[in-house]
């Protein structure tokens, strides 16, 4: 484990500090950055998040993919835990805090805004960041790249139905632009990428494994970096929430908590019961925790505005997924020998 891996908790720690010093002291320069976007997706943003991810791409064998099919339970405890369990628990417990523990705090009217925010945030499972999650867990690149795109397609049909439903809003309209965009920058645009290399990397048949750990090597340290640039951008961008509405911060984060590490609780304690291999099972509980944010913070945007809540809360759940992720991350690693190699 390189240095970057072995210490990333504190270069993340880090990176959020310089982030949120940096947004305060430069908030012209950053509130420019952050209009660099096109439907809601930072282009920026999109640019570390695909240097983070074309590594993982690499990896990717499609001649393994087909190998999926001997070992459907992961993809099953994905879209059972994705579309079953957590947008009903996030509501749930959501419901509890601003409706119940927080309620002589908030106005009723920005109780239900929050709510909203979180249960989007709810409904939408990761599609990019659960990459980088599955390589520092060293999960299979192959079943995690089917994992995602399941999720995806499941998500066209279910996110609008089941967002009405908890919402309790007659019609949501799906901010597509966001979604495609989203899934063309994130997956589409790094497999292709990660695809060619590969297939370049591994023409020469007896140099092909050494080709490819030269350039895991290579990149791994990039990769990182495109992390902790993500984290001080996404910290920049909204330092002058943090430093002013600190409660409001707070009590969005709580049940962000809670539901984070429920749903990783859950998810652990299925695959350990399914007898999942580590490589599997740690991708799969990873992708059920950590959320889709562009479309969450897409569709809070057009139902309730831009200032709204709403938007607020899903932009808190940008903000605490990283370090969050990071933590279940070291205990997935710390906790591999309890799985099947």
């Amino acid at each position: 484990m390189s240095v970057f891996e072995r210490w990333l908790s504190l270069w993340v720690a880090l990176a959020i500090v310089v982030g949120t010093f940096l947004g305060n002291q430069f908030p012209d320069a950053f509130s420019w950055l952050s209009r660099i976007e096109f439907a809601n997706v930072n282009l920026v943003i999109a640019v570390l998040i695909w240097l983070m991810i074309y590594p993982v791409m690499v990896q990717v064998n499609f001649t393994a993919v087909k190998q999926v099919a001997k070992e459907p339970r992961g993809l099953v405890l994905t879209l059972i835990i994705n579309w079953l369990i957590k947008p009903f628990t996030m509501a749930a417990i959501g419901w509890l805090f601003f409706k119940g523990i927080f309620a002589d705090f908030i106005s009723p009217e920005t109780a239900n805004e929050y709510l909203a925010g979180v249960i989007l945030l709810g409904i939408a499972p990761c599609t990019a960041m659960v990459f980088i999650w599955s390589q520092l867990t060293k999960g299979d690149a192959n079943y995690t790249l089917v994992q995602v795109s399941v999720n995806d397609v499941v998500m066209i049909f279910a996110f609008a139905p089941i967002a009405a439903l908890l919402l309790g809003v007659a019609e949501i309209e799906v901010p597509w632009e966001t979604l495609v965009i989203s899934v063309g920058l994130y997956v589409i645009a790094p497999l292709l990428a990660g695809v060619l290399t590969r297939r370049q990397l591994t023409r020469a048949v007896l140099v092909a494994n050494e080709k490819l750990a030269n350039f895991d090597r290579t990149m791994k340290p990039w990769s990182i970096i495109g992390l902790l640039m993500t984290v001080v951008l996404l910290f920049a961008f909204q330092a002058e929430v943090l430093l002013t509405r600190p409660l409001d911060i707070a009590m969005i984060a709580t049940p962000l908590l809670i539901q984070t590490y429920g749903i990783f609780a859950i998810a652990f304690v299925l695959a350990l019961f399914l007898k999942l291999p580590h490589r599997i099972a740690a991708p799969a509980c990873l992708i059920g925790t950590s959320n889709f944010f562009e479309l969450a913070v897409a569709v809070a945007i057009s139902l309730f505005g831009l200032q709204s809540g709403a938007a607020l809360a899903t932009v808190v759940g940008v903000l605490v997924e990283v370090p969050v992720m990071l933590s279940l991350v070291w205990f997935a690693n710390r906790t591999k020998h309890w799985f099947s190699v």
